[in-house]
């Protein structure tokens, strides 16, 4: 195996990791989790929530500092992750009507878990 290839690797089960991480604490906030890497029209969320007041779409980003896991969550993207909502809730029961959040979910290096509710300013 090649550096960058075992680097690939890493950074691929930290991002597995930091998930079951963040969805653990959805759960542990009453939410279910509905999808884990559910892939739509825009790309990929990482998670999908639900509780009775409805779906959050979680973007998880690790990194050695809040900071920088939040730094790397850009327009674009978060553009990308509304297409895929939009697409998902289509087969919700109120389709584009259902209730929805958008959250940033943020590890660190130690695996401390920030979310930051409505991060994408959107409800």
């Amino acid at each position: 195996m090649t550096r960058r290839s075992v680097q690939g690797l890493v950074s691929y089960h930290a991002g597995q990791s930091a998930e079951l991480c963040v969805a653990a604490e959805y759960e542990r906030r009453g939410y279910s989790i509905a999808q884990r890497r559910w892939r739509g029209a825009g790309g990929e969320v990482d998670l999908i929530a639900r509780n009775a007041d409805g779906l959050v779409f979680v973007e998880v980003k690790k990194s050695r500092s809040f900071e920088g896991a939040a730094a790397r969550i850009n327009r674009r993207q978060m553009d990308r992750i509304c297409t895929s909502a939009a697409q998902y809730i289509e087969q919700e029961p109120d389709g584009q009507l259902t209730n929805t959040r958008f959250d940033a979910a943020l590890v660190d290096d130690t695996g401390t878990v920030q979310i930051i509710e409505n991060a994408f300013g959107l409800n």
